[in-house]
């Protein structure tokens, strides 16, 4: 997805269906035009235990920005790991 400073970001969120966060997280990628790939980590036990060997975290969500995880929905950091000037927050 271009962002802000141009550059082109690879986005992934790791969910589970349940997870109000998640839902949080993908709607604000959604409202800020953020390009990204879902991961269900209830149906896909691989990345399940991935996830848990990158990060540590068995929580959900973990936004992933060009290799760098994000464990919950931190909406600061993902604006600066996506060159976006903050935007409102998502309720």
């Amino acid at each position: 997805m271009p962002a802000s400073d141009g550059r082109r970001h690879r986005v992934i969120v790791f969910t589970t269906p349940t997870c109000p966060w998640c839902t949080r997280a993908k709607s604000y990628l959604r409202s800020r035009g953020v390009q990204f790939r879902e991961v269900d980590v209830a149906r896909d036990p691989a990345a399940a235990r991935d996830l848990v060997r990158r990060t540590g975290q068995m929580g959900v969500p973990v936004v992933e920005i060009d290799g760098k995880p994000i464990v919950g929905f931190d909406q600061a950091r993902i604006d600066t790991l996506l060159g976006l000037k903050s935007g409102a927050p998502v309720h």
